[in-house]
């Protein structure tokens, strides 16, 4: 008897105190929004709640009997999770001593929590010392890194044309091996650029298994995306090859068709044709987009025939002043005046009076051909150019496709694409023509990129995940950068939270540099 008064006291002890126990609390609530989980599932009218940096709660709070420490007004607006570029030039800002840089506001702006950097070859083997860095200084971003195979094969080569040796092929595997094991997510490459594109098929694969055999992938800027040199099928045909041989999921960055010479979308739907005949055989395939019509590349690597840039830039001015080099560049050079009306110079440090011409302006302007024109200015230094060789029927070809995520290819410069690539998607193609509908154009660029790079609890808005979100206002979310003005930030995101930390308010950057570094975790067994 005296043991069952002390279970009778003990229950009601514990029923005391479940009702003299505080109420739920968060620290943030996002109210009343228009909530998309990132699947592409209607949205629901919810509340988000947020403790530390994870999303705990979805759902009425009132209802539920939620007090949140903070409160932020989300009615109206769309709540998504925050957008997740595929691929971006972030690292001059992201290594920048100015907090203010490394905030990378033309991103947040665009609602984006999570940058894709290491791209095109570019990206360093040093994964965890760069991640770390960025960390102990603060950044507005998660970030994700790739290797780079052209950083690599620089370290190992140089600038040089050659073929490596057996020895040279494994210093760069080791290269890759180590860079996978730090949390990179696969071997980027960018084989239009030299000296990359030096590198045979043969030589990509044998670096590209290191990525491969460490669940990594194999992303590429392809040699040709248009007929600038082999033509876009064969460098199509060459990436699935390369994805399929290396054992690493083949990643195509920025999709695209560059010749401009068939306005009905054929061109595109030739390689969607392709890439779904390997999905279909059961190679993993995915692709970015970015939703403009011009690219933007360095002007030598839009119009300098690759052996003239052997050896580097310095190497390619030496030819550019010995008369034989310079008559075969010249005679080589595909770049017509019609051509050249499509080249519009907008970045050229130290020659700010180019800035805004067309190429073929300048070769009238000095009397000479578009290719000496290019090559005037070059000698006096870097240039980059906006391109107008793509069509709009290809973009959409290839905008609808289930496999197609969304990215900039953006660094802050002179091509709009850097400051309003997602605001520009939502209301050219989802508003204006519906082409997606919100729920899509949420998934390609959230879910399916967390989902295709292997970020974990990272793009959905669902309790567990991390408090990665975005609340914009559907009417005003317009790009507002031009080719006139490609720096003007776009408008429309109202609040934005990267890892449960809110970077804008009410519009406003609030300086919290809340970013991450996430690291790829390589299969089990495969790193020391």
């Amino acid at each position: 008897m005296k043991h069952f008064k002390t279970l009778l006291a003990l229950a009601a002890s514990l029923c005391a105190t479940a009702h003299a126990a505080p109420l739920r609390s968060v620290d943030l609530l996002l109210s009343g929004g228009s909530v998309y989980s990132g699947e592409v599932a209607p949205p629901q009218i919810a509340d988000v709640g947020v403790r530390g940096d994870r999303i705990v709660f979805i759902g009425d709070a009132k209802r539920a009997h939620i007090r949140a420490k903070r409160t932020l007004d989300a009615k109206g607006l769309v709540v998504a999770p925050g957008f997740i570029d595929a691929h971006v030039h972030a690292e001059p800002e992201l290594d920048s001593p100015d907090p203010q840089m490394r905030q990378v506001t033309r991103q947040i702006m665009q609602g984006v929590t999570t940058s894709i950097i290491g791209v095109d070859g570019e990206g360093t083997p040093d994964i965890a010392q760069r991640l770390k860095a960025y960390e102990a200084a603060g950044v507005g971003q998660n970030v994700a890194s790739y290797v780079g195979f052209g950083a690599v094969r620089r370290l190992v080569l140089g600038e040089s044309a050659r073929a490596p040796g057996a020895a040279e092929v494994e210093a760069m595997r080791m290269h890759v091996a180590r860079a996978m094991c730090e949390g990179a997510l696969g071997l980027s490459s960018g084989l239009f650029y030299a000296p990359q594109s030096f590198a045979a098929s043969e030589e990509v694969i044998a670096v590209a298994k290191e990525a491969g055999r460490r669940g990594g992938l194999y992303d590429t800027h392809m040699r040709d995306e248009g007929d600038s040199s082999v033509g876009v099928a064969a460098s199509l045909e060459e990436a699935i090859r390369i994805g399929r041989e290396s054992g690493a999921p083949l990643h195509l960055a920025h999709i695209k068709v560059t010749n401009g010479t068939r306005g009905d979308g054929s061109a595109m739907q030739g390689l969607v044709d392709m890439i779904e005949a390997a999905r279909a055989a059961g190679q993993p395939v995915t692709a970015d987009q970015y939703a403009w019509t011009a690219a933007n590349t360095g002007l030598d690597s839009a119009v300098i025939p690759r052996w003239a840039q052997d050896g580097g830039r310095e190497a390619m001015l030496a030819r550019f002043d010995n008369e034989a080099d310079a008559a075969r560049i010249r005679s080589e050079s595909k770049i017509s005046m019609p051509l050249a009306e499509r080249v519009l110079v907008n970045n050229a440090p130290g020659q700010p009076a180019v800035v805004g011409k067309r190429l073929s302006e300048l070769a009238k302007d000095w009397g000479v051909t578009p290719i000496e024109a290019a090559m005037r200015l070059l000698k006096v230094g870097e240039v980059g150019a906006a391109l107008f060789v793509m069509t709009e029927a290809d973009v959409r070809v290839a905008m609808v496709r289930p496999w197609v995520m969304s990215s900039s290819d953006g660094r802050s410069g002179g091509h709009p694409r850097a400051y309003a690539s997602f605001p520009k998607l939502w209301a050219e193609y989802v508003v204006a023509n519906k082409i997606l509908t919100p729920e899509q154009f949420i998934h390609r660029s959230t879910a399916l990129p967390a989902d295709s790079f292997g970020l974990q609890d990272r793009g959905r808005i669902r309790v567990g995940a991390y408090a990665d979100i975005v609340a914009f206002d559907a009417a005003r979310f317009v790009p507002r950068a031009t080719y006139v003005e490609p720096r003007l930030l776009a408008d429309g995101v109202v609040h934005l939270m990267v890892n449960g930390q809110a970077e804008l308010v009410d519009g406003k950057p609030t300086g919290v540099l809340a970013g991450r570094g996430l690291r790829k975790a390589p299969k089990v067994g495969t790193c020391p």
